[in-house]
């Protein structure tokens, strides 16, 4: 990176660093949850959906859990989860985070022109085919946003993130999105009673990409909802079948563009998004 964008870059780096604050002493809180209890609101979520390489996505998701969540986490940004796509065997998901669609600009390019990506970057890009399928999206309601779980524990979790993710996704009529999210209401908390944790509901970021060099589509507007399972069998059993006669009687209100589109994910070793028993 040249000396005159680093002189630019620091002034944005340093009024996106949070001011130094005297935290919980060590072993403050009680449970899991406390230890990510500063990990929260993050109002800008990419969710990227990449197409690997045949034969190397385990690979790549090797790659990426080894060398990137912390750096993301250290930078103010956060990597919700990473999964592989059921039925698309190239197909890699994550969801990235930031705080704010300016610290958006700012994380990225501090991570894009830092260190860490310079030393990895053609590893990682050797595997890509196809990485410009990103929604920028927001949650749909301040408690709405996707929950930022405890990092997958290596010594107590020794078989990796467990459960299964699905997303299901909805292209709104443009100026719909409200009618839709209040329409869809009652089939997501049917997901509940199916036993579906729900995991976000997010819409749409309607702003322009203030980070050009990673696309984002523009093709929207879109719902996505967002849900856990305890495992495969569970979303077979309860949810699967529920899903697909709610995307009908959705589809039928005039509300949408299309079918939406329902993803099941199986979370990476490394995964936040995952289930956990409590």
């Amino acid at each position: 990176m040249s000396t005159r964008l680093t002189a630019r870059l620091l002034p944005l780096l340093a009024a996106a660093l949070p001011p130094a604050q005297a935290g919980p002493a060590p072993g403050a809180g009680t449970g899991p949850l406390a230890t990510v209890a500063h990990l929260k609101d993050y109002q800008a979520v990419e969710f990227r959906r990449y197409t690997i390489k045949d034969g190397q996505r385990r690979d790549f998701a090797r790659y990426f859990e080894s060398w990137f969540p912390e750096a993301f986490e250290q930078l103010g940004a956060i990597a919700f989860g990473q999964f592989f796509e059921e039925g698309h065997a190239n197909g890699f998901t994550w969801l990235r985070g930031f705080h704010t669609i300016q610290d958006r600009a700012i994380v990225n390019a501090a991570f894009y022109y830092g260190p860490l990506w310079r030393e990895h970057r053609e590893t990682l890009n050797a595997l890509i085919d196809d990485s410009d399928n990103v929604l920028l999206l927001t949650p749909l309601t301040p408690g709405r946003g996707v929950p930022v779980l405890p990092a997958m524990d290596p010594v107590r979790e020794e078989q990796g993130a467990q459960g299964v993710a699905v997303a299901q996704l909805f292209a709104v009529q443009p100026g719909q999105v409200e009618a839709f999210a209040h329409q869809a209401e009652t089939t997501f908390a049917a997901y509940g009673e199916a036993g579906l944790r729900e995991a976000g509901v997010l819409v749409t970021l309607d702003v322009a990409n203030n980070f050009p060099q990673l696309p984002v589509r523009s093709d929207g507007p879109y719902l996505l909802w967002l849900g856990l399972a305890p495992d495969r069998p569970s979303l077979d059993t309860y949810f699967t079948a529920l899903a697909q006669q709610a995307a009908q009687s959705l589809q039928a209100g005039g509300l949408l563009r299309g079918p939406p589109e329902l993803i099941v994910l199986d979370p990476a070793p490394r995964s936040r998004l995952r289930w956990l028993a409590d």
